[in-house]
């Protein structure tokens, strides 16, 4: 069952209250026994030679001092709770920061994957990247966050700073899946940022970030790919498990080079076999989630992107469409 977060205003109160319900208790608790007791025992603060004050101090001091004692000990309870809250605030920031560093560190791996370099000595000879002939997307409204209360909210023990986040939409997981055009794409990188803190989308982003920088070491480049993406009917045939020839249309990266460099590397790269493995994996899950609500044009916008061309390539190196 999800546990609802607590303000520290709500919090503090509860604690107050909580801690002065139990002192006031044992306060009770204790005046009432002395007063069962002196009834009982009536005290003796008068002498034959009259009042004794130092009697009755004494006494005043021995029914009053276990009280004091229970407030104090009240108090360094609550203090005590308010520092625990403190620190688990603290370490919420401190694993917020750590995470949006990371986050920074993977967008610019990434922007520096998706620019084309030399020519590498193994790429076959008489091989000419063609110029990019990416399509344009329009531009998508991306939902903005809810604005955040002043009072940061308390994380419940096991509760991660992502886990607060709102769903993530599918315009933003299309337009991360597309990476950054470049360091200008604020954008894209807004998005990114969103996708990287769903755990989900964070997955699959991370592995076409690996198998593009894979690539780009190979000279090969999302952009420089002729593509005509399939149908939104055939997106959904494969998302509903249906392999081989009867959706050879969805592979539609043809271009001869690229896919050799691939299918080579395939079969001489364990490492890269197993980013491409796990990439194909990832991506069918996503695609699984993404057309069960998702209209022809947002399977159509997904097939545009870096992602999806990465996947087409690929899938086909690896035999999915024979």
């Amino acid at each position: 069952m999800a546990q609802h977060p607590i303000s520290p205003s709500a919090a503090k109160a509860a604690d107050t209250t909580s801690a002065g319900v139990i002192a006031a208790a044992l306060s009770f608790a204790w005046l009432a026994a002395v007063g069962v007791f002196f009834w009982v025992l009536p005290p003796q603060i008068s002498t034959a030679e009259g009042f004794d004050s130092l009697r009755l101090v004494l006494l005043l001091v021995a029914i009053f001092t276990p009280v004091a004692m229970i407030w104090v000990a009240a108090a360094a309870a609550k203090s005590a709770r308010i520092a625990r809250a403190e620190s688990f605030r603290m370490q919420a920031a401190i694993d917020a920061m750590r995470q949006k560093i990371q986050t920074e560190k993977a967008i610019k791996q990434v922007t520096v994957a998706e620019k084309p370099a030399e020519k590498p000595a193994t790429t076959p000879a008489g091989y000419t990247p063609r110029p990019a002939r990416r399509r344009v997307i329009s531009k998508l409204i991306v939902p903005q966050p809810a604005p955040v209360a002043s009072d940061q909210p308390r994380l419940a023990l096991g509760t991660r700073p992502e886990d607060m986040d709102p769903p993530l939409q599918r315009p933003d997981l299309v337009r991360a899946l597309n990476f950054p055009d470049d360091e200008h794409d604020e954008e894209g990188f807004a998005a990114l940022r969103r996708a990287l803190r769903d755990r989900n989308s964070r997955k699959l982003v991370q592995a076409s970030q690996d198998v593009l920088t894979l690539l780009s070491q190979d000279g090969i480049f999302m952009d420089e790919l002729e593509a005509e993406p399939g149908t939104a009917g055939l997106w959904r045939r494969f998302a509903g498990g249906e392999r081989g020839k009867s959706i050879d249309r969805l592979g539609a990266v043809r271009t001869k080079e690229p896919l050799m460099l691939a299918a080579g590397r395939m079969r001489e790269d364990t490492i890269f076999r197993d980013a491409v493995h796990h990439f194909l994996r990832r991506f069918d899950q996503m695609l699984l989630v993404f057309a069960e609500h998702a209209t022809d044009d947002d399977l159509l916008e997904l097939s545009e992107t870096r992602t999806a061309r990465a996947f087409m390539l690929l899938a086909r190196a690896t035999g999915t469409f024979d």
